[in-house]
């Protein structure tokens, strides 16, 4: 973490490229405004591109479906990417691979015999390519690498927090994340925002956490199904030991943030 001092942490969970819900996202964006000169690290918790209709193998089943592009995914990731990082401009950014960012590469993978080759054209149209990470001095982890000097690959640990895309969809995912990793820990993956709190014979308590998504809660791919996905993203405010607070900020229906309210009770 930076060192010295207290400071925020910014974790953006899925918002899926084309499937963007705007109202979500501006909503988090104009909450960054008066939060901005303290914002000091964003880890970006992956599926920030869809990638869907290109390079995924889903079965698709309606016409609508065949308007998907991986042109106007990336236009609307980059315009996210971009909007976030002008107002997180002494941020340290750490994007995740998450599945969605992957299908480039099983798509590459399948197509190509050659590891270079691959890899080549990774280079390429890849999302750390198209989303110009390197010029934005993004550092991408791909979910495939290890890591912080981790055992586990796509993991990276940010002071005393551990953060990945997502190791279950279970009901309770948040729960079965915490279990599996054995310390804090932040996910994405599952849409939906949870919590959960352990006290452990060594620690005080360790917490698992979802910030929900910045996706369009209801896709066509979902059919008639109704999702039980929830809008949100997350802030840790982190001391200069290392301690945080995690807050889950939940985000509304036509562009409304539950941090506003608080903001303006402490007078921002």
């Amino acid at each position: 973490p930076p060192p010295g001092g207290s400071y925020i942490r910014l974790i953006i969970p899925d918002s899926h490229g084309e499937h963007i819900d705007w109202g979500f996202a501006n909503a988090m964006i104009s909450d960054l405004e008066p939060l901005s000169p303290e914002i000091k690290e964003t880890v970006w918790l992956g599926d920030h591109l869809d990638c869907g209709g290109t390079f995924n193998a889903h079965q698709r089943n309606y016409s609508h479906e065949m308007t998907e592009s991986y042109r106007a995914d990336v236009f609307a990731a980059r315009r996210l990417v971009n909007m976030v990082r002008e107002r997180t401009p002494f941020a340290a950014h750490h994007y995740l691979e998450g599945n969605h960012e992957a299908h480039v590469e099983r798509f590459l993978a399948r197509n190509f015999q050659r590891f270079e080759d691959a890899e080549f054209l990774l280079d390429l149209i890849g999302p750390r390519a198209v989303l110009k990470l390197d010029e934005l001095d993004i550092r991408y982890h791909r979910a495939s690498e290890m890591h912080d000097g981790l055992a586990i690959p796509g993991l990276i640990r940010r002071g005393k927090c551990f953060f990945i895309h997502g190791v279950s969809v279970a009901k309770n995912a948040t729960a079965a994340t915490l279990d599996a990793i054995g310390d804090n820990i932040v996910h994405g993956h599952t849409h939906r925002a949870q919590s959960s709190i352990q006290r452990t014979a060594t620690s005080g308590a360790l917490g698992g956490w979802c910030p929900g998504t910045l996706a369009k809660r209801q896709p066509l791919y979902m059919h008639t199904k109704p999702t039980n996905w929830s809008g949100g993203y997350a802030l840790q405010f982190v001391e200069s030991d290392g301690c945080f607070t995690h807050i889950n900020v939940p985000l509304f229906g036509k562009g409304r943030s539950g941090l506003r309210p608080l903001l303006r009770m402490l007078g921002y």
